[in-house]
């Protein structure tokens, strides 16, 4: 077991490093090839690239946990907002009763 794990990590943190290093190259070339010529934006280094990957992540990717269970606290934290907005502005929450219809 100790044997495989020596050489499982150096593997890990190379396949980690290799990851990067192409997410990085892909994001420079991308925007190198693309906005400087439709936006005029200056060209990226590598690192301002990485940068921007790191920051995309953190604005729009996940962070680690599950999709399951980011939805399920995004649902609570909606139906908390909508809660609080009810309570504040007055409004109530219009569901018809069950059993009955809307259309009349």
């Amino acid at each position: 077991m100790r044997k495989k794990l020596l050489f499982m990590v150096p593997i890990g943190i190379l396949a980690i490093t290799l990851f990067t290093f192409i997410g990085g190259q892909i994001v420079m070339r991308l925007w190198n090839v693309l906005l400087p010529e439709l936006f005029g934006w200056p060209p990226v280094t590598f690192w301002q690239a990485l940068g921007l990957l790191v920051l995309c992540r953190i604005l729009f990717g996940g962070h680690g946990f599950s999709r399951r269970a980011a939805s399920g606290a995004r649902t609570e934290a909606r139906e908390r907002i909508r809660q609080r907005m009810r309570e504040r502005f007055g409004f109530e929450q219009t569901t018809p009763p069950s059993g009955t219809s809307s259309m009349g």
